[in-house]
């Protein structure tokens, strides 16, 4: 006799056998298995989640860090050699030349020249260009204070410059060629070119005329622009930046954002030069903060020597300082 199904207990849950009981086993085999599918992918996709999360904080760790290293990047100096730390540092620079507080023997003449160099002190000296793109030495943009004449010098020619005198007296304006003949390298000369209109041409001769010269010469300047021509066309030249507090620009007319770039030498990193030659006093931090990375030390104008202190070279006038050669 046909054994007969019983439908009630299939359908009831309590009792699985037969057809139906087969099929779900087959059914919870699948689940099981889609469901390990499942967490494989779960595992697979949890990787690139972290790799994403990774980035992104490699990302804010490259930004955090490039923007501590800006402050190195825009104010780290230039790298002095040992020889020309030897030549240049641990001397005292006669502040255009050895001249006299009454002018009787001139500002960047031959005599104030002559006498710095037989006392054995270095040399500061000031030059620009004439009309005629003559090198003269010669501190102001004018001739009003030391000639009378209210006339810049570079709107004069030579021929009509070297009939000036100075400060009333016999002496004239010396060529740049003239003072490196006559030091014919006694002692050496920091050379400061002045900032104008024609800065490309006055650097081309101050370079053209430093490589005659077989004496000890390096170059600074307020412009960072002039630095920064001798760091690429000269780049063995000792160079060094001219600055001075903010306020002081801003005295001259200059504007604060620019007085507060020059005031803080934030452009070494065109100019990289090798020692900063700063108004003597206070310091800004970033000043400061070049010097702790190797910025030889110089410093502008002493008057006494308790202002030397703490400097690698000081440019100095009216007084005898013990630091020469």
């Amino acid at each position: 006799m046909k054994k007969k199904t019983n439908f009630a207990a299939l359908f009831s849950g309590k009792k699985k056998t037969g057809l139906f009981s087969l099929g779900g086993k087959k059914r919870k085999k699948r689940y099981k298995a889609n469901r390990n599918r499942l967490a494989g992918l779960r595992l697979i996709l949890a990787p690139s989640k972290q790799k994403k999360e990774s980035g992104t904080a490699l990302l804010i760790t490259a930004a955090a860090a490039g923007a501590a290293a800006l402050p190195f990047w825009l104010l780290a100096p230039g790298k002095a050699t040992a020889e020309q730390k030897e030549k240049f540092s641990g001397r005292a620079y006669a502040h255009r030349g050895l001249y006299d507080p009454d002018q009787s023997t001139p500002e960047n003449s031959i005599p104030a020249f002559r006498r710095a160099a037989e006392l054995g002190y270095g040399i500061e000296l000031d030059v620009q260009l004439s009309k005629d793109g003559f090198c003269v030495v010669f501190h102001d943009d004018d001739l009003l204070r030391a000639c009378g004449d209210d006339r810049r010098v570079d709107e004069v020619t030579w021929d009509e410059l070297k009939t000036m005198r100075l400060f009333g007296t016999s002496r004239r304006i010396p060529l740049f060629r003239d003072v490196l003949a006559l030091m014919n390298g006694r002692v050496p000369l920091m050379v400061e070119l002045k900032s104008g209109s024609r800065n490309v041409e006055l650097c081309r001769s101050v370079c053209a005329i430093l490589r005659d010269y077989e004496g000890d010469a390096c170059i600074q300047s307020f412009d960072p622009r002039i630095v920064a021509w001798f760091r690429r066309h000269d780049p063995s030249r000792f160079r060094g930046q001219l600055a001075q507090p903010s306020k002081f620009y801003g005295e001259d007319g200059m504007a604060p954002l620019t007085s507060a770039i020059l005031g803080n030498t934030l452009l070494n990193a065109a100019a990289r030069p090798q020692f900063i030659n700063y108004r003597i006093g206070d310091k800004p931090a970033a000043v400061r903060f070049s010097e702790s990375m190797g910025a030889l030390r110089f410093g502008w104008v002493s008057r006494d020597p308790a202002d030397a202190e703490g400097y690698d070279a000081v440019v100095f006038e009216f007084y005898r300082p013990e630091k020469k050669l």
